[in-house]
């Protein structure tokens, strides 16, 4: 997209845009640019004054005896930034992130230009209301990006352009857009942001732009040492285009007159406290304070400065003078092979009495101070909610901006034409769910209208997470065509091009969930629905887990596998088990997890998923699996005992009976639960059980979340609590003939933590045993870390026959549940 597509339109906007244009050096303005900026200034007051009574007016309401918060300086010192991106710069077609806490300027806008109605502007952080911090799910004007997670909002856009550049090279469309990221500077303190920047997948993005509201402040205190430079160096060092907006004109004409260097060498040298404390000064000794120490020639550069004066003098910063923001914007925009940062200075607390205080992050104008702002921007109690007359000239540039740039809906997503198994293969010899998710993955690689929008991606684990025969046929991505230096005898065939369909990233568990999450949006994004699939070590969840999470609120639908899990990959060690990744995939929101033991088990489960990243209510899949190879044979047993379509039924529902008992089977008994891995050893102690002549129905969980949201549903609707005799959720409905007689407690076991699967005797109303692995693990045989973790075929049989201690003889199961 060129400049002509992206500017802004309509006679008054075309005005404001020609005057923005004059460069900072120009001649003294004239009256015609004043009053033009003066439209532009009643604006960004306005911008503040709306950002301020929001967070006023919610503060005044009772909480129910706990702090309300808003963020009043934080949004002050943005005030300035994101007028000039609305007013002056953003295009159809541009997508950007906020600040988190400048969220009320963000709704100020938006109500100024039409998208927002006025009632919300007084239910700011409440329920109904508009969202702390910017979310695209639950707030009515976002639309691009969710950021209340400090650090990755801000790269979020990052990895909207990565998505953006993937979508151009494989699909047709019209309309390329820019990807923008408002960010604090104590953001730059978190470490996801230095992952993203340097990652390849990022390199060469021109299209984006970070805006740093460097005012030197965080949560607690003023930064000390921020060294601006050497940040700079660091952007500039992963290729990234540094532009800075640091003074505005009036100290850059300062610094023009005699003394104008030593001045600025004093400005700089000053460390941030002490520039800070002079910025909140608001008495006659500013000047002896500031001169302090300075060469002679600053006080004689400052001498025709009256007193009153200098203080906006000193804190007359780029960040607040939209010339030199605009310019520094188009400069990013000529910068077509880069990523662009912009380092704006400002002030928190800009335009308010606590402006430059060092305690200023949480604090709240009173009531006196409000009065005064409503005054100073020309407002009364009767018009201080009320948007620009239309037939004024700041009324119509905001009606003109609303018209191009409010967001509108994206129509429903399409259904993904998954057909619902791909690779079945009748086989029991021994075959692992990792193995069988490579082979799935690579038949889908040839199904119609799928495989073409399926796109992988993978923190440089592909070929150990079993993604190498899908490599083999799709490629891997690059925008330019690279030389595959392996030769061409190689099982892999690694060269990277503009039509491969995976994406290989660094080692950064956080860049490849923010990456998933970006990818599973580019419908509401761009048009066009992809179908993400990552892989990554099971443990690694965890590094990633704060993206995973972001990804997931923002209503991004993905599918990840996380591989190989447990204890069950033995010799690789304890640093490498994963015991509390089953707990992450069952309690976190819009995300299914799935633990499939059988190699069928993984390809219904996977087409399913792609299924399920279409549609109204679908969700996000995380598949747990492993490498140890497991005989077949029970399941395809299973198979022929249940029948196929009812088996895949029960197996997307999230369990079935692998193992079962007659219903006149009035032996003692237990229920036992296993899912993935221990399946094995769970069906071998069901063997040595019956053999002593114990009843074993044995259910696989395919899918514990599945199961469990089943149960917590009815008991939600009361329809399925364990004294009401409507539906039975589905573990009750596999249960109901083998705890007719009231005599089934549960053993649950499970690679990964006991407790993941506890829920299971409440469902039931029965007494339950748990089993897992509730340590740390170490290398050794998948038999020695079993019996090192208690999951082993011999402490099951114990549990068993503990289990069935635990039911009173004669008791029944109504006489329990009542």
């Amino acid at each position: 997209m060129n400049a002509a597509d992206r500017r802004m339109g309509g006679p008054l906007a075309h005005i404001l845009e020609e005057h923005m244009r004059v460069e900072t050096t120009d001649h003294a303005p004239t009256p015609d640019r004043e009053q033009r900026a003066a439209v532009l200034r009643e604006i960004e007051q306005r911008v503040l004054w709306l950002a301020v009574r929001m967070v006023h007016e919610v503060n005044r309401t009772d909480a129910g005896g706990i702090k309300v918060g808003g963020h009043q300086a934080s949004s002050a010192s943005m005030v300035t930034l994101m007028t000039t991106l609305w007013f002056c710069h953003l295009g159809r077609n541009d997508k950007v992130a906020i600040k988190p806490h400048a969220s009320p300027v963000y709704h100020a806008i938006k109500y100024l230009t039409g998208e927002l109605d006025r009632s919300y502007l007084t239910r700011l952080r409440g329920m109904g209301g508009l969202q702390a911090y910017p979310s695209r799910t639950k707030d009515p004007d976002v639309a691009d990006y969710s950021t209340g997670s400090v650090g990755l909002g801000a790269v979020a856009p990052l990895f909207g352009a990565a998505a953006s550049r993937y979508i151009d090279h494989h699909f047709d469309r019209v309309g390329k857009g820019r990807f923008i990221a408002t960010v604090g500077d104590a953001e730059l303190d978190e470490g996801n942001v230095w992952e993203a920047v340097i990652d390849p997948v990022t390199a060469g993005l021109g299209d984006v732009m970070l805006i740093i509201d460097l005012n030197r402040q965080s949560l607690d205190r003023v930064v000390p040492g921020i060294a601006a430079w050497r940040i700079q160096q660091f952007f500039a060092n992963a290729g990234w285009h540094v532009a800075e907006a640091k003074y505005g004109r009036r100290l850059q004409a300062a610094f023009a007159r005699p003394g104008g260097d030593a001045l600025r060498a004093h400005i700089d040298a000053m460390p941030n406290e002490a520039y800070q404390a002079l910025l909140s000064r608001r008495d006659v000794d500013l000047r002896k304070a500031f001169l302090d120490g300075a060469d002679p020639a600053v006080a004689r550069n400052l001498r025709d400065v009256d007193d009153d004066d200098l203080g906006a003098l000193l804190g007359d910063l780029g960040g607040h003078d939209q010339e030199m923001l605009l310019d520094a914007f188009r400069a990013c925009d000529r910068a077509e092979d880069q990523p662009s940062v912009v380092f704006a200075y400002t002030i928190k607390g800009w335009g308010l009495p606590m402006a430059g205080d060092p305690l200023n992050h949480s604090a709240l104008l009173s009531d006196a101070q409000i009065d005064e702002l409503r005054t100073r921007v020309g407002l009364t109690e009767g018009t201080e909610w009320e948007r620009f007359d239309e037939s004024s000239a700041a009324g119509e540039l905001c009606a003109d901006v609303g018209r191009r740039l409010n967001n509108v809906a994206p129509p429903p997503r399409p259904s993904v034409p998954a057909p619902p198994s791909v690779a079945r293969r009748r086989t029991t010899s021994g075959t692992s769910t990792q193995e069988a998710f490579g082979k799935t993955m690579s038949a889908l690689a040839d199904v119609p209208e799928v495989g073409e929008r399926i796109v992988t991606a993978s923190p440089d684990v592909s070929i150990s997470t079993n993604l190498g025969a899908w490599i083999n046929k799709v490629g891997v991505f690059s925008p330019q065509q690279a030389v595959d230096y392996g030769g061409a005898d190689r099982l892999l065939r690694w060269q990277p091009g503009p039509n491969g369909r995976h994406i290989e990233l660094g080692i950064s568990e956080m860049n490849l969930f923010l990456l998933l999450g970006q990818l599973g949006l580019t419908h509401e994004h761009h048009d066009e629905l992809l179908l993400p699939v990552g892989t990554v070590y099971d443990p690694f969840v965890l590094r990633g887990l704060d993206a995973l999470i972001y990804s997931v609120y923002s209503g991004a639908r993905f599918i990840f596998a996380g591989t190989p899990s447990g204890v069950t990959l033995a010799p690789e060690g304890g640093a490498h088990q994963s015991t509390i990744t089953p707990s992450v995939g069952l309690e976190l929101p819009g995300l299914t997890a799935v633990e499939p033991a059988y190699a069928q088990e993984v390809d219904w489960l996977l087409c399913d998923g792609l299924r399920d990243l279409g549609g109204p209510d679908g969700e996000s899949l995380y598949l747990r699996l492993s490498t140890r190879p497991v005989d077949q044979t029970p399941f395809w047993e299973a198979h022929d005992r249940i029948g196929a379509d009812l088996l895949r039924e029960q197996v997307l529902a999230g369990a079935y009976t692998i193992r079962d008992v007659s219903a006149d089977d009035d032996r003692p008994g237990v229920i036992m639960l296993a899912t993935g891995a221990v399946l094995p050893e769970a069906l071998a102690a069901a063997d040595v059980l019956d053999a002593e002549d114990v009843a074993v129905q044995v259910i696989n969980l395919t899918s514990a979340d599945r199961v469990y949201r089943d149960w917590q549903r009815g008991l939600r609707d009361g329809a399925a609590a364990a004294t009401n005799p409507g539906r039975p959720h589905h573990l009750r409905r596999l249960t109901a003939h083998a705890d007719a007689r009231g005599r089934r407690p549960i053993v649950s076991v499970h690679d990964g933590a006991s407790h993941t699967l506890a829920w299971a005797g409440a469902a039931l109303g029965v007494p339950q045993i748990p089993l897992g692995v509730d340590r740390f693990g170490e290398s050794g045989t998948i038999d020695e870390l079993r019996t090192l973790t208690a999951t082993d075929a011999g402490t099951i049989i114990n549990a068993a026959l503990l289990a069935h201690e635990l039911v009173p003889p004669g008791s029944s199961t109504a006489s329990r549940q009542s």
